[in-house]
């Protein structure tokens, strides 16, 4: 089974996607699953996994509608307020949707400490009770926090979102490697290799540009905790859908056919339980 691990839907407004800049006009219009199933199809893939785009609980319904409806939609990882006091009601509540996989909070605009915080930290590990995942979205400068969260949560399921987000434009790699080795010697951590087109030079990329994050990923998690995401529709700022799978596709292809599967859809599939 092949998985794009990491894509989005919205209905867009310039209110709720005010994070839409002036460079991102491309993707300033709706994304919804009749624009992707056609291109998961071309590219040969069975399905998706749909992530949260904003921190609102009735985006929850939306995108749990979408995948009802939708059978390539695999997966889907919302939101709900992981502060609040009713915490493991609302996980509960969740749990009773197949498709509900995880959860996401977007810490990258969070101060860069807010992976240490303890009440967040302590709501996190009751997702191993109901079989739920994490994604640890954050940035390069976020990064000593997220190693911290990930060791003070052995027994969750934790995946890091577009490796961090180094900030590939700059070439910045040393800090960003340091902190990636440690983070993955924690064995219940993945890492999905997604969302790097849009954190290079959008208009003038390489794919050589890539190439040294991809090996320090490969050495540190391995073909058997890399996942590989589309980011689509965020991607397309950066170039078609084609172009940023093909960075992927290029650069492991040194790898077996086992290992590919592995990192084309069967960890995706391993990590969320599809």
């Amino acid at each position: 089974m092949k998985i794009d691990a990491h894509q989005h839907f919205w209905n867009y407004d310039p209110i709720n996607f005010s994070w839409i800049n002036d460079e991102m006009a491309a993707i300033r219009k709706n994304f919804l699953p009749e624009d992707l199933k056609p291109i998961l199809e071309k590219n040969g893939f069975d399905g998706s996994i749909l992530i949260q785009v904003n921190q609102d609980k009735t985006e929850n319904d939306i995108f749990l509608k979408f995948a009802e409806e939708n059978e390539f939609i695999k997966g889907m990882v919302g939101w709900i307020d992981l502060k609040a006091s009713n915490v493991e009601t609302r996980l509960t509540h969740y749990a009773q949707y197949p498709k509900m996989k995880g959860f996401r909070h977007i810490a990258q605009s969070e101060p860069d400490d807010f992976l240490m915080d303890q009440s967040f930290i302590d709501a996190v590990a009751k997702f191993p009770n109901h079989n739920f995942t994490y994604d640890i979205l954050i940035v390069e400068r976020q990064l000593k926090a997220a190693l911290h969260f990930v060791r003070q949560l052995p027994n969750n399921k934790l995946i890091i979102d577009h490796i961090a987000k180094p900030n590939i434009k700059e070439k910045s790699v040393t800090r960003w490697s340091n902190y990636m080795q440690a983070i993955s010697k924690h064995e219940n951590v993945y890492v999905k290799v997604s969302g790097m087109v849009s954190e290079a030079d959008v208009k003038n990329w390489r794919k050589e540009d890539f190439a040294i994050y991809l090996d320090h990923i490969l050495d540190f998690f391995g073909p058997e905790r890399t996942v590989y995401g589309s980011d689509w529709p965020v991607c397309l700022v950066a170039g078609t859908y084609e172009d940023q799978l093909g960075i992927i596709q290029d650069y492991f292809s040194r790898l077996s056919k086992t290992e590919q599967a592995q990192i084309f859809g069967l960890n995706a599939a391993k990590f969320y339980g599809v």
